[in-house]
């Protein structure tokens, strides 16, 4: 029987989902816990933003993302033969970070909306929503600090050094953003999506080997092939935020290009030598309305930002599972920690 392509895409979705609902059931527990222990007004405002609450602080049905960051702990704990529980503490600690740079992200960008309802800043206000994202990234490195296992010390060094990283890459794309439709190289660019996306995704990976009991050289393979993947995440993330469809995105369609995003799809586009990269250059200088996002994002797919990002994308995860290998020469045992890189390079939303 032969199986094509899509029926193993899809088959890869499916186990992907379901390793994303196991880390979920395995780390929301913890997650609540640290929230509850929040101050009231400030534990009302991360509670919402996860979507286990409403503005009022009467329960909702949301769920707290989609727990790719807590799975890629646990997954790369069990790659390296440790077991996923000792690590549930860690996935945690990642979690409550990546969701300080969310809240801070929506307040920085001025997003309205973000799993399909207001930012915690539209309706608590700019300033308890920053409060909020600080509170838990402190509680993120709590969490590390008062888990005895042996590994947690340099976990929670590891997870700092990430966020002065991710700061930095936050720093450089604000920076892109008061620069000229041309002037930001791609280079530029990729270094910017590795400090702001990769380097927690690697991180993730790198807490789970640690917590498995690694030595630094897997540690660093395990960082590395997490630093590979996350850029192949924002590539395919970028693409949705100009193509997306905002009924799953939960932002209006096109949401990168009106706020004149310098995204990775949009500088490859940009650095073309063609027709469409001048006129794409010409509608990065003015107001885009919502027929001129239109004109822009067939402007990137004209100049070959969309095939770039594609192909960069597969290009990236191929550097990933090499990365891994070092670690895990047996690529059957690191199955769970692959099947979640092919979902997010073969994710539409």
């Amino acid at each position: 029987m032969t199986i094509t392509r899509a029926e193993a895409a899809a088959t890869d979705g499916h186990e992907a989902a379901a390793l994303l609902e196991r880390a979920r059931g395995s780390v929301d527990p913890q997650l609540r816990a640290a929230v509850e222990s929040l101050p009231g007004s400030i534990r009302r405002i991360a509670a919402y933003h996860f979507g286990w609450e409403q503005a009022d602080g009467t329960p909702a049905a949301g769920q707290a993302g989609k727990a790719i960051r807590p799975a890629l702990v646990l997954a790369a704990a069990e790659a390296l033969g440790g077991a996923p529980g000792p690590a549930v503490r860690a996935a945690a600690a990642v979690e409550l970070a990546h969701n300080f740079t969310l809240l801070h992200d929506d307040v920085i960008d001025e997003d309205p909306t973000r799993r399909n309802r207001p930012t915690a800043w539209t309706v608590f206000g700019v300033p308890d929503a920053i409060v909020a994202g600080d509170a838990m990234f402190a509680l993120a490195l709590r969490l590390l600090a008062e888990d005895p296992h042996p590994a947690a010390a340099r976990a929670s060094a590891r997870l700092s050094a990430c966020v002065i990283e991710l700061c930095a890459g936050q720093q450089s794309d604000c920076a892109f953003e008061r620069r000229g439709p041309r002037d930001v190289s791609l280079d530029e660019c990729l270094t910017m999506a590795e400090a702001k996306t990769g380097a927690l995704l690697g991180c993730a990976c790198a807490l789970g080997a640690l917590y498995a009991g690694a030595d630094e050289d897997e540690v660093a393979a395990m960082d590395a092939f997490g630093r590979e993947a996350g850029l192949a995440f924002q590539l395919i993330d970028d693409l949705i935020g100009i193509w997306g469809d905002p009924s799953h995105t939960g932002k209006p369609t096109g949401a990168d290009l009106v706020a004149h995003k310098k995204s990775l799809p949009v500088v490859a586009a940009l650095s073309a030598d063609n027709e469409a990269a001048t006129e794409l250059a010409a509608l990065y200088a003015g107001p885009l309305d919502e027929a001129a996002v239109r004109r822009a994002a067939d402007a990137v797919d004209r100049a070959g930002g969309r095939d770039w990002a594609q192909g960069h994308a597969a290009d990236r995860m191929g550097r990933a599972v090499r990365h891994l290998s070092r670690a895990v020469p047996d690529l059957g045992a690191a199955g769970d920690l692959l099947s979640l890189a092919e979902f997010v390079t073969r994710r539409t939303r």
